[in-house]
């Protein structure tokens, strides 16, 4: 046995050496490969842990960066030496923050070149910090201001971005290859696992367990970086919107819309706590459908929105401090927990904005993450809030600057400069319209005397009341302002026409003198001096109105006037027409208008035609007034319709005597109708009830519209002219061959003659050409089958020529000037009735009169 041992345990042996080395062998590749998985996953964690660290300095650069240029421009807008600490504190944090990237990046050549570029630009931010502090310590708040608002972006600033920028970006890379290469470790361990033995299997274990844990931990790592990288921006999305809005609202908007585009956020909103009720109100929002946000702004308006209330916004509050849940679901204190939890909310944080020391609202963010809001992130957050909340104290002041700056501090209208700027606003627009526009400057009269007798405390208080009694009687705050101690300005675009302006100046300084203004219990009644400048009239630009309005009130003051205008011819024109139309509205009442009648001839057979009526008007101050004087302004106060009616009731009942007393019935009375006549829509209905006092009305009336009247509205007059011809009423076209009208639309106008202006009369005799015209016109008016009468007839000879063209009738001082009825009844009504008589006598026809006319020629 001995001689057989060795024989059977060599190969024994060799077999368990072979395969214990073979094991070994295996085991050893496996520990060497699983060993150098190890080593590259630690490093990958390290690496990773240090691309967190280069990150989170970077964001602390720049961050403390921003600071300081922050500082420096708040140091700028307030002159608070408290901004330029802030700058220092925040420059030291910027130094040490740059050394510590200096040591983190020592083995990257790229990025250290790169800090060397941080490195000059933050010296030239701070250069340009210092610059702007001397300039606000030399020239004041107005050169630096101007500095500031004159400043087209920051390239400095946006460089520095960009640098930093490229410096996440390119660790972000480096951790990419990096995990690139673990992975591919990774298999190598994997495969030597599966090829090895049980003990390298039982190694390969142990080494895959602790990979998938190194690589657990490097995804979370990567998450929170991602989760921090998106919070910065936020940041610096929210911190750049600060640089560039003025406006509190706009700020609060655009937060939380950026919050919710860029931070990660499902929702978030801003309330502000309303100190006079003690509760918050939701101010701005984003993300929230209209149910929400009407669920939690009925929430903060009931009993839970006080600042006891169990709201988280109310508890942050009232300790000035975030509150934050990370379970939603399972934290039974939330009010709104059960909504939040069923629209996938996991974690709120709400953060105070606090604004020197005291809590004025609350920034509220949502997300559907987890225990998402960690230190790293709160601390970033929370200095969020602290920007937002120093940028709306910043705004709040900026605000309270402007309004000292652009309105009078004691009745809270605007100050001259900004009316003047208002004014000019309102010229622009009223030039583009083509209207006019007033400047009113107002005085209050013996103020001084008021004021020196009763206190300054007593005349503030009046100045008050007086600027609320102008604010509600013009209806309008924009178009006030206070000027001067005692001085006031209106402005009163669309200005119609002078007259108007006048009669609302009458009203207000007589209601103004009648307001009864109570001081201490006693009853006060002020008297007031206007001055009064038109646009454009009196000045192309605001300063030059403002300045003769001023002219206008001291020639107003000097001369005991209520009011003035700045022209003082326009002063006369207007007090005369105030005056004429005072009267005008008593003169229907009083039964001062009359008809005058001029003939109208046949120049054939030289009998009546006709008569044109003109109104006069028998004023007992100035006596008979020609309607040229007066029918502007009967049209301008629309009284043109009252008198128009009675002009056609007057003319018919006329015609009615003198049809009874023999007047031929071809004889029709022609009445001029005004524009505003013609465009009223129910003008036409007017006329029928006119025509209802007699059955043959209408067989003696002729209505005279001028041509310029018809072409304005050319399908409006052929339907209104049809309806009225429909009645029985001529129609004649007065002036014609004014008023540029279209052949085309003359052939469809339902008109039966047409007048020959004056001006074509007179001219005919000047030139072949103006004979031409009028030949042409009477030739037209023939083709169309419509009679044609010349006005303005005054001589002989154009007597004559009218005859050869054939002209149906005249009419002019030639035959007749207007006369009132009764004379016209005798002199021509008479004669015209003998006339027809005695044509009707055997050998009294027309042909037994060649040469003579029955109306004698006036010499």
């Amino acid at each position: 046995m001995k001689t057989r041992l060795p024989v059977i345990r060599l190969p024994l042996i060799r077999t368990m050496q072979f395969g214990f080395g073979v094991v070994v062998a295996v085991l050893l590749v496996v520990c060497i490969v699983a060993y150098h998985s190890v080593i590259a996953s630690t490093m990958s964690a390290r690496w990773a842990q240090h691309t967190h660290e280069v990150l989170e300095h970077l964001a602390d650069l720049r961050s403390a960066t921003e600071n300081t240029e922050s500082g420096y421009r708040d140091f700028a807008f307030s002159n608070d030496d408290a901004f330029l600490q802030l700058s220092a504190d925040s420059m030291s944090l910027v130094n040490r923050e740059q050394k510590t990237l200096r040591a983190l990046t020592a083995d990257n050549p790229l990025q250290q070149r790169r800090l060397g570029i941080v490195g000059d630009l933050i010296q030239g931010m701070t250069e340009r910090g210092e610059t702007l502090v001397r300039l606000r310590r030399t020239g004041g708040p107005e050169t630096a201001a101007d500095v500031l608002r004159n400043a087209q972006g920051d390239p400095i600033l946006d460089e520095f971005h960009t640098v930093v920028r490229d410096m996440e970006s390119e660790e972000h890379r480096l951790l990419v290859e990096r995990n690139i290469d673990t992975e591919l470790r990774y298999r190598q361990t994997k495969t030597a696992i599966v090829v090895g033995s049980v003990l390298a299997l039982l190694i390969a274990t142990v080494s895959g367990w602790m990979v998938p844990r190194d690589y657990t931990e490097r995804l979370e790592a990567q998450d929170n970086l991602r989760r921090l990288n998106r919070l910065y921006a936020m940041v610096s999305g929210i911190n750049a919107l600060m640089v560039r809005v003025s406006d509190r609202d706009e700020l609060f908007s655009d937060s939380c819309r950026i919050a919710v585009e860029h931070g990660e956020f499902e929702m978030a909103w801003i309330g502000v706590l309303d100190p006079a009720e003690a509760r918050i109100v939701l101010t701005a929002s984003a993300g929230l459908d209209e149910q929400s946000r009407a669920t939690i702004s009925g929430v903060l308006s009931g009993s839970e929105g006080v600042l006891q209330g169990k709201t988280l916004a109310a508890r942050a509050i009232r300790e000035k401090a975030a509150v934050v849940t990370n379970d939603v679901r399972n934290d039974e204190s939330l009010v709104l927990g059960k909504m939040h939890a069923e629209s996938g909310i996991r974690s709120i944080a709400v953060l105070p904005l606090i604004v020197s020391d005291k809590a004025m609202g609350v920034f509220v963010l949502y997300t559907s993450k987890l225990e998402f809001f960690e230190a790293a992130g709160l601390l970033l957050l929370r200095e969020l809030a602290g920007n937002i909340a120093f940028a709306i104290d910043h705004i709040e002041k900026q605000e309270r600057l402007d309004h000292f700056a652009y309105y009078d501090a004691l009745t809270g209208l605007a100050n001259r400069d900004l009316f003047l700027d208002r004014v000019t606003q309102h010229m622009r627009r009223a030039a583009g319209d083509g209207r006019e526009l007033a400047l009113f400057l107002i005085d209050l009269e013996r103020f001084k005397k008021f004021n020196d007798s009763v206190g300054r405390p007593a005349g503030d208080a009046l100045l008050k009341q007086v600027a609320e009694w102008l604010v509600q009687n013009l209806g309008d705050v924009n178009v006030l302002a206070r000027v001067d101690a005692d001085h006031f300005a209106a402005v009163l675009p669309g200005v119609a026409n002078e007259a108007d302006v006048a009669r609302l100046l009458e009203r207000t300084i007589a209601a103004f003198l009648n307001h009864p203004f109570s001081l201490n219990d006693v009853v006060y009644r002020i008297a007031a001096k206007v001055g009064v400048a038109l646009f454009p009239d009196d000045g192309a630009d605001a300063d030059t109105l403002f300045k003769n309005a001023e002219a206008a009130l001291k020639k107003a003051k000097l001369g005991g006037d209520r009011y003035l205008f700045y022209a003082p011819k326009m002063t006369d024109t207007v007090a005369g027409s105030l005056g004429v139309e005072n009267r005008l509205r008593h003169a229907l009442e009083r039964e001062e208008f009359v008809l005058h009648y001029q003939p109208k001839v046949n120049l054939a057979s030289g009998k009546l035609t006709g008569a044109e009526a003109l109104i006069r008007w028998n004023d007992p101050q100035t006596g008979l007034v020609a309607p040229g004087r007066f029918i502007p302004i009967l049209e301008e106060t629309r009284l043109i319709h009252e008198v128009g009616r009675w002009a056609l009731r007057k003319a018919i009942e006329d015609h009615q005597r003198w049809r009874r007393a023999g007047l031929p019935a071809a004889v029709r009375i022609a009445v001029n109708v005004s524009p505003l006549q013609l465009r009223n829509r129910s003008f036409v209905a007017e006329i029928e009830e006119i025509l209802s006092v007699a059955v043959d009305a209408a067989a003696g009336l002729e209505l005279e519209i001028t041509e310029s009247l018809i072409m304005e509205d050319v399908n409006h007059s052929i339907v209104s002219l049809q309806a009225i011809r429909a009645l029985g009423i001529t129609i004649a076209i007065d002036d014609f061959g004014t008023g540029f009208s279209s052949l085309s639309y003359l052939s469809k106008l339902p008109v039966d003659t047409l007048k020959i202006d004056r001006s074509f009369v007179v001219d005919m005799l000047s030139g072949a050409d103006g004979l031409t015209l009028v030949s042409v016109i009477i030739d037209l008016a023939h083709a169309l089958k419509l009679k044609v009468v010349a006005e303005g007839v005054e001589t002989e000879e154009q007597f004559r020529q009218l005859q050869m063209l054939n002209c149906d009738e005249m009419q002019g001082y030639y035959f007749g000037r207007p006369v009132p009825g009764e004379t016209f009844e005798k002199r021509y009504l008479a004669r015209s009735t003998a006339d027809e008589s005695q044509s009707r006598e055997p050998g009294g026809g027309a042909g037994a009169r060649t040469t003579s006319t029955p109306f004698s020629v006036p010499k």
